[in-house]
């Protein structure tokens, strides 16, 4: 019979036997000392379980690199099961988050079956929903969705919550780190909002949205919907949102509507400052006889302009007849090297300024000039 101590025979009998540890036992807080060290420092600076076992042994440390390395494999594991553990929080405070996603649906637009995108929005806390329809999923359809939403919601949450779509996450790193788009950073930013992307293939870290895209598709797209244009079916299905919201009751206090949560909720929103104009540069040339070429078109500006680099800033259509969803032809030209002074000429410059941009319309470019300059005299060519 081995010579176990007497509180190892108990447990043993009791059916609870725990393995002694004869050698490390006394070393046991010195040594999750160095583990725990260990563990915080670099990879390049991490000491092999070779290098603690002989710092352990010259401070008096007799026993055997075996029981050490054993101990040690079960002080990692120990410690990966408890810095695993997480968890994704199933309740929100009043205008603490929102969810955004995109889904694919099937329709029919004047006789034709068209695939459209939908973005949908949810509030975390109310369950308020919001859905409108785009041809595409590109950037400035998900800037016109942001914008529509918090227009529709008379505000704004200070957390966003999406998955990692190129038109808002440029870079994936360890963890949550992420690097998100120019563009998409500064619109979160227009708004008051902290963007929160998941976990890679992880959509449950975002199931309400989730959820809403299979109530969607089952309540409001089926059967196949049979529409003339997008703008008819996106005031149909906000008029669905709002009737869906005021007849379900909210799934953690059944005692209240999904419209009273949300009306409730509407106080505690942030006020949004107006509409983000998201604009897509395009990097062009002025030519020596003060042209300048955009969208297949050759356009007259400043004289300025010439031999300096500069960016055509188009800006997204908010048109209702295009229903948001292409470019406005009338982006700026700004230059490049300071992006706060315009080139050539603005309508909102003065009167003067107005009279000749009457007289000789430019299309597909809103000239500005720099304050204090001789406004310049630009004539449109197509």
């Amino acid at each position: 019979q081995p010579d176990y101590p007497a509180a190892s025979v108990r447990d043993y009998c009791s059916g609870a036997y725990i393995q002694p540890l004869p050698k490390i036992g006394p070393w046991r807080d010195r040594l999750d000392e160095m583990l725990t060290a260990n563990d915080g420092k670099s990879a390049r600076e991490r000491l092999t379980l070779i290098r603690l076992f002989e710092t352990l042994r010259g401070l008096g440390y007799d026993g055997s690199y075996d029981a050490v390395r054993r101990y040690a494999k079960a002080w990692y594991k120990e410690r990966g099961g408890a810095t695993a553990a997480a968890y994704v929080p199933l309740s929100f405070a009043p205008g603490e988050a929102y969810q955004f996603d995109w889904s694919h649906e099937i329709v029919l637009i004047n006789g034709t079956t068209v695939t459209v995108k939908a973005a949908h929005v949810r509030l975390c806390h109310s369950r308020m929903l919001f859905v409108r329809v785009y041809p595409r999923e590109t950037q400035e359809m998900v800037f016109d969705a942001h914008d529509r939403a918090f227009a529709f919601f008379k505000g704004t949450c200070s957390r966003g919550i999406y998955d990692n779509m190129k038109t808002a996450v440029e870079t994936v790193f360890l963890g949550k780190d992420r690097k998100f788009n120019r563009r998409f950073a500064l619109m979160c930013g227009h708004y008051l909002v902290e963007p929160t992307a998941c976990t890679q293939a992880s959509g449950w870290e975002k199931g309400q949205v989730e959820n809403q895209v299979g109530l969607v598709r089952e309540r409001f797209f089926t059967p196949r919907l049979r529409v003339k244009s997008l703008e008819e079916l996106n005031a149909w299905l906000l008029d669905q949102c709002i009737a869906y919201a005021k007849a379900h009751k909210h799934p953690e206090r059944p005692e209240q509507t999904i419209w009273q949560a949300f009306e409730a909720e509407r106080g505690a929103l942030v006020a949004c400052r107006g509409s983000f104009d998201g604009f897509h540069a395009v990097p062009a040339s002025v030519s020596k006889t003060c042209l300048v070429r955009f969208d297949n078109n050759r356009y007259s500006v400043s004289s300025r302009a010439v031999g300096r680099p500069v960016e055509v800033h188009a800006y997204a259509d908010r048109d209702p007849a295009g229903g948001g969803c292409g470019w406005r032809a009338s982006p700026q030209l700004w230059s490049r090297r300071d992006r706060l002074r315009p080139l050539a000429l603005c309508p909102g410059a003065g009167t003067q300024a107005r009279r000749a941009a009457e007289r000789r319309p430019l299309q597909g470019l809103v000239a500005a000039f720099r304050p204090g300059a001789r406004p310049a005299q630009a004539e449109g060519r197509r």
